[in-house]
């Protein structure tokens, strides 16, 4: 089971790297799919949303391994597709659960994740960090990159502090004054070449294209991305968004990888930052910070990749004053949490993580702060 987003990348890689057969279960196709796996075996790929109509097709169906990709998506105990995946997992006598996020705000989700593998260990687990730790063990191993991938070259990262323009600054009083919190995040790339994030995405772009490197832009907002879409010089492949078909994404990807030289590729960080493979882009711009960071490692590691040849830059576009300063400071605050509980595990070192903010909280929070400094 996978994000509909990487099905058709969890297909080519059964099918290119071991010789059991691979059999889509999620689309149009989906009940032949069902068919065929049944008669032939090997491998099934269906989302977790998927799994609800397969559960009502073949309730009794004994599966020799389940695999979540992206397991973080069963976190929440109540939501049906937790209770879906439980009822397959719990009838399963193998289950591998793989996810860079086992926590993103709550030690509980971690704690559920682990429960799903060992539910003797989630259940009377320690609250001291280092206990917690040592306790989950049997059942939790994490990796370094470079414990697993020593080829890969490079990653350097820029933080590209920028400060506002007048006509941003404009944009974002008035999106103080209305309380419109994904407005502010949103207000230094909206000024076009007035704005100075823009001008700096432009900037790195055209450096980019001086060095025959292919760049992705990513951003949490369409309406960003649509506007710099329409700046940015020479063939843009894009918009990868949330409402673009998953092999329409894939599609997409393969065309940017096939253009020869320079190219840039636009796409929504929740759309193309999870399961695909784009080694041929050694250029990432994000244009804001995400309130989860596990969003941007996510999507910085679609480029620095097994496959990868050349370095990686990384540039995250941050507005001097405002909202941007605000969640970089807040999510300082809760990288101490993840640290304690799951960056180390007693198994095997870690890859770097999220520490993660809810949408509600931090509105809130930094919408206060901007009023009275505005006063409005």
């Amino acid at each position: 089971m996978c994000p509909a987003s990487v099905v058709t990348n969890w297909v080519r890689e059964v099918s290119s790297k071991t010789e059991l057969p691979a059999h889509r279960l999620h689309g149009y196709d989906r009940e032949q799919s069902a068919r065929n796996w049944r008669r032939r075996g090997g491998v099934a790929v269906t989302t977790y949303e998927s799994l609800g109509w397969y559960l009502n097709q073949v309730p009794s169906q004994v599966i020799e391994c389940v695999i979540l990709d992206e397991a973080h998506a069963i976190k929440n105990p109540t939501a049906q597709r937790s209770l879906r995946s439980s009822r397959l997992l719990a009838s399963s006598p193998v289950a591998v659960l793989m996810t860079g996020t086992p926590l993103e705000n709550r030690v509980d989700e971690f704690r559920q994740l682990v429960g799903h593998i060992r539910p003797d260990l989630a259940g009377n687990s320690p609250e001291l960090a280092k206990q917690f730790r040592r306790h989950v063990a049997p059942a939790y191993l994490r990796r370094n990159l470079e414990d697993v991938l020593t080829e890969l070259p490079e990653r350097i990262e820029v933080q590209e502090w920028l400060p506002m323009s007048g006509s941003d600054l404009a944009t974002y009083r008035a999106a103080v004054a209305e309380g419109n919190f994904m407005a502010l995040r949103q207000a230094a790339m909206l000024g076009g070449q007035d704005s100075q994030k823009v001008m700096r995405l432009l900037e790195i772009v055209e450096e980019a294209e001086d060095n025959q490197r292919k760049v992705i832009v990513f951003s949490y907002f369409r309406d960003v991305l649509s506007r710099v879409a329409a700046l940015l010089p020479g063939r843009v492949h894009g918009l990868l968004t949330g409402s673009v078909p998953a092999h329409i994404r894939q599609m997409m990807v393969d065309d940017f990888t096939r253009t020869p030289g320079a190219a840039v590729l636009v796409s929504q960080i929740q759309a193309g930052g999870v399961g695909l493979n784009i080694q041929a882009a050694s250029v990432v711009i994000i244009c804001e910070p995400q309130l989860k960071p596990s969003l941007e490692e996510q999507a910085i590691a679609r480029a620095h990749r097994m496959g990868q040849v050349q370095s990686v830059q990384v540039h995250r576009l941050l507005s001097e004053e405002g909202v941007d300063t605000r969640i970089v400071e807040l999510l300082a605050e809760k990288r101490r949490l993840f640290d304690e509980f799951a960056r180390r595990s007693d198994t095997a070192a870690s890859a770097p993580e999220a520490f993660d903010l809810s949408d509600g909280e931090l509105a809130r929070r930094i919408l206060a702060e901007e009023r009275q400094r505005f006063g409005c």
